[in-house]
């Protein structure tokens, strides 16, 4: 990776995210623990029901479904699983995790296993790889990271936080998403052969706003005056940007042989930052949030650091 190619990441992509997460941050200044609340639910709101969909949509309808595409989310399940039963033996058997409490152990399994595959991966893998690249992003998100956070994630907010007991069917409550219907509806439209160019460039078009106010929202949700992360908190920031998408390497080598660019679209993905949907979760079964903001803030910050290294190994 040459050092004008670097740059002009840096400048284009982690730049404009960098700035639009600082403006979060100095808006959450003036606004309060009950402003913070708000201003998270109504962007949450408006992402879910109107944005997200929108981009779930474009990207579907406009994917060229084949196995390259296809193996995206599969690898990046697989690094969900494994990495999420790893992490799991880890704070449940080690001296490292044995003392901490149920939510604080449920809070950090969400945040090691589930990353920002969408609002993170996106701008990233559209600036690497461009329209392609962005469905990768759209795949690893509704075939692998959602679908896995709303049953698996669930599961493990109430068996291994233990504050709530009734969470209600998982995948019902994932059927309740609108981006999910976006995005089967895109799929068909796809797969169907009907060629409908204006609505999905009205969706693509719709559907812009999803990524910065996201972020913005990321800005908003992190408690900035209380940054500094203790050692468990570490180890699963080491974990999610370097492990995970390690073991998502050795797997697609092992399986596929040398790596094109969905299975490297795969591994970027395994790496990208705690998923802020997380925060959302930790919220509504009563898991730690604190260390669930601190995690999802350092995976953020360390990750301008640790993506280069990853574009050089993978070439």
């Amino acid at each position: 990776m040459s050092l004008t190619y670097y740059s002009n990441l840096m400048l284009e992509v982690m730049l404009p995210m960098a700035m639009l997460i600082a403006a979060g941050g100095f808006w959450r200044r003036s606004l309060g623990e009950p402003g913070v609340r708000a201003v998270r639910q109504y962007i949450s709101t408006i992402t879910i029901y109107l944005f997200a969909p929108a981009l779930m949509f474009a990207a579907a309808a406009s994917a060229h479904l084949d196995r390259e595409l296809l193996s995206v989310p599969v690898l990046v399940t697989s690094g969900i699983l494994i990495g999420g039963g790893v992490l799991y033996a880890i704070l449940r058997w080690t001296p490292l995790g044995r003392d901490i409490s149920g939510p604080t152990r449920a809070a950090l399994l969400l945040c090691g296993m589930f990353g920002n595959v969408l609002f993170m991966g996106y701008p990233l893998l559209h600036f690497l790889y461009g329209a392609k690249g962005a469905q990768y992003a759209v795949f690893s998100d509704m075939a692998a990271s959602t679908p896995l956070l709303w049953s698996l994630g669930v599961a493990i907010a109430t068996h291994v936080g233990g504050q709530v007991r009734d969470p209600g069917h998982p995948v019902i409550n994932w059927l309740k998403l609108p981006p999910v219907w976006a995005f089967v509806l895109g799929v068909l439209l796809n797969v169907s052969g009907w060629s409908f160019a204006p609505l999905v460039h009205a969706a693509q078009f719709v559907g812009q706003p999803a990524v910065p106010v996201m972020l913005l929202m990321l800005g908003v949700s992190v408690p900035w005056r209380r940054i500094m992360p203790n050692r468990v908190i570490s180890l699963v920031v080491v974990f999610k940007l370097v492990l995970v998408p390690l073991l998502v390497w050795g797997l697609a080598r092992v399986i596929l042989g040398p790596l094109q660019n969905a299975q490297i679209g795969a591994v970027i993905e395994s790496g990208v930052p705690t998923m802020l949907m997380t925060l959302g979760l930790s919220d509504r079964y009563r898991l730690d949030i604190e260390t669930t903001a601190l995690t999802i803030a350092w995976t953020t910050l360390l990750m301008v650091l640790v993506l280069p290294c990853w574009l050089a190994f993978l070439g």
